[in-house]
């Protein structure tokens, strides 16, 4: 058994975006209900003084889902971990729309709960 992580970076973000806590509270929320994810409280905002940047974490059931922006650079980092596997969501296309973002990579990562020799050993 294992779960999921995908980790995710938007490049070229409009910078007033980035700075939005309301622009990131509809995506946290399109995440969290399309993909039927289960907050266990409030996500909890921070926004920098400054450049503006903000920091979002929710606990989930699953495990978590966190942002940060980075209006100075346009950029936009996001990360959703998932104890169980999940169907994959479209985060570049979202992404590109909510925050105009040129470029979005997304790397999914298979994380295993026992190690590899472990299995190989049939324990």
């Amino acid at each position: 058994m294992s779960g999921i992580e995908w980790v995710v970076e938007a490049f070229g973000c409009s910078s007033q975006s980035l700075r939005d806590t309301a622009v990131l509270q509809n995506l946290f929320n399109s995440i969290i209900r399309e993909m039927k994810l289960r907050p266990v409280g409030e996500t909890q905002w921070h926004q920098f003084p400054g450049t503006g940047g903000i920091t979002g974490l929710c606990l989930l059931a699953e495990s978590h889902l966190a942002c940060h922006t980075f209006p100075e650079h346009g950029s936009l980092c996001l990360n959703l971990f998932c104890c169980v596997p999940r169907a994959e969501w479209d985060f570049e296309t979202v992404l590109r729309q909510l925050f105009d973002a040129d470029s979005v990579a997304v790397r999914r990562l298979q994380r295993p709960y026992e190690s590899k020799l472990k299995q190989v050993a049939g324990d």
